[in-house]
């Protein structure tokens, strides 16, 4: 252990720079004494005595100074990252870590939810920090497929994101601050990994994301708002960014069909599509790409037979 210094003594020199000045204090430190007496009308009413040492930290703990108030930041700052970090097992190696965050794509309450993105050579983990969480892991080895995918968010902007699926049939997609050397750190820890296909033009296997206009009934008329809807196995889920929660959800199960119509769109091109559902009657939607979102809205309708579920509002299926 290095002994403290014998106490530091100060210096006077008027010729110094403020670049002098900035050199003495982070190696070697200034001692600053200060009287300084506040009179009103030559009555003294305040009076100030500082002493002050100020120095670089490495130097304040050479002289012994602010030891306790060091280690004590140092183990909490130890403890701080210890909670972000995903606990290795045994012969297990860390990889990368980058941001990241999971996009739950199940119930009423869908959307990104933001975390770390740990890669080791034995799995791939998205661990959210507070309250802590484990969003989403997969063996590297349980891994079937591996896909970079581009994505549109509501201010239109491009993202690519990174679709994961898994030999016992999960799907995940995930966002990563750097996706293409996520993919490429998967790919060469599992080589026997494979890019998904491309989904069929308005299929809803691959899943379809973008801005949707929702024509949502109300006693004054219905009203026309703006959001962004996505369309995947589990259903259509339309939020408004205004809105707290989704206001529209409906499963395969509720969907009968989809269609294009002529009509007033607020989407310029003069089509709606129109989405016939088991309980709620039609519902309207608006999109840039119609007959897109009307195939492949068509295309998850549940088989014959197997539609007319109703559900009650909040829960999977209802239109809120």
């Amino acid at each position: 252990m290095t002994q403290p210094r014998p106490p530091m003594k100060p210096t006077r020199d008027p010729r110094v720079t403020l670049d002098d000045l900035v050199e003495v204090l982070l190696n070697k430190g200034a001692v600053l004494h200060l009287d300084l007496i506040v009179a009103v009308a030559d009555i003294p009413l305040i009076g100030v005595s500082l002493r002050a040492a100020i120095a670089g930290m490495e130097t304040m703990l050479e002289y012994g100074m602010l030891r306790q108030w060091d280690e004590s930041t140092r183990a909490w700052a130890e403890r701080s990252a210890g909670r972000r970090e995903l606990e290795l097992r045994a012969g297990e190696t860390l990889v990368t870590r980058m941001s990241g965050g999971h996009l739950l794509e199940e119930g009423v309450y869908t959307g990104w939810r933001p975390g770390g993105v740990h890669l080791t050579d034995q799995r791939l983990v998205v661990l959210r920090r507070d309250p802590r969480e484990v969003l989403f892991e997969a063996g590297v080895r349980d891994l079937r497929t591996v896909q970079l995918e581009t994505e549109t968010t509501v201010g239109g902007e491009q993202r690519t994101r990174l679709r994961v699926a898994t030999l016992d049939g999960r799907t995940a997609l995930l966002s990563a601050a750097d996706p293409h050397g996520l993919h490429d750190a998967l790919s060469s820890l599992n080589p026997a990994l494979a890019a998904l296909p491309p989904a069929p033009q308005g299929a809803p296997p691959g899943g379809l994301e973008g801005h949707l206009w929702y024509q949502e009934p109300r006693r004054g008329g219905p009203l026309w708002r703006g959001g962004k809807g996505r369309l995947g196995p589990t259903g259509l889920v339309w939020k408004s960014p205004l809105d707290a929660r989704p206001g529209l959800v409906l499963v395969p199960e509720e969907i009968l069909g989809a269609r294009v119509e002529p009509g007033r769109s607020p989407g310029g091109d003069g089509q709606l599509v129109v989405v016939e559902t088991a309980s709620h009657g039609e519902v309207i939607l608006a999109a840039e790409e119609p007959r897109r979102w009307a195939a492949a809205l068509d295309a998850t309708a549940a088989p014959e037979g197997t539609a007319g579920t109703a559900h009650p509002p909040g829960t999977p299926g209802a239109v809120v």
